[in-house]
């Protein structure tokens, strides 16, 4: 045993220990392992805190996506109901443009009818007078008969005029 190197590195194992030990090497690597789990406990609270401020902030994000969209919303809903309406007004508008150039119209078909059968009878009047006077002259002679067609005339012209 004693020519047996995995003996002896035991016992200088033992030995390295035990100094160790008696120097308080084992104070200061309790002292060390727990520094460093303090540090990591530590980190370990700090990334949860930055967990938690990242899920506030995304909630948040999240808020203010959710209004602009329901604002986008309210937007378009109020540009189509002012396009509806204004489509509705232009349609009464147009319906009315119609109707008034419709009756404007039929206002002067009939101004014009109304014309057309005032220059009709004036045209008839002054046909009829030229025939009564072709007639009455053939008819009657002399002085009587210029004071009597003249008379007969502006009888006639004032009764149709």
């Amino acid at each position: 045993m004693l020519s047996n190197p995995t003996f002896w590195v035991l016992i200088a194992t033992a030995i390295f220990v035990g100094v160790a030990v008696y120097m308080g090497g084992a104070k200061a690597v309790t002292t060390a392992l727990d520094k460093r789990g303090e540090m990591i406990a530590a980190e370990l609270a700090e990334a949860r805190r930055l967990r938690e401020e990242a899920a506030a902030i995304l909630a948040a994000y999240e808020a203010k996506r959710k209004a602009a969209e329901a604002e986008a919303e309210r937007i378009v809903s109020a540009a189509r109901e002012d396009a509806e309406r204004l489509a509705s007004e232009a349609e009464a508008k147009l319906a009315d443009f119609v109707t008034r150039r419709t009756k404007s119209a039929e206002d002067k078909i009939s101004q014009a009818e109304i014309q057309a059968e005032a220059e009709v009878r004036a045209a008839a009047a002054e046909a009829a007078t030229r025939a009564a006077k072709v007639i009455l002259q053939s008819q009657m002679a002399g002085k009587a008969e210029e004071s009597l067609f003249a008379a007969g005339l502006n009888e006639v012209k004032s009764k149709l005029n």
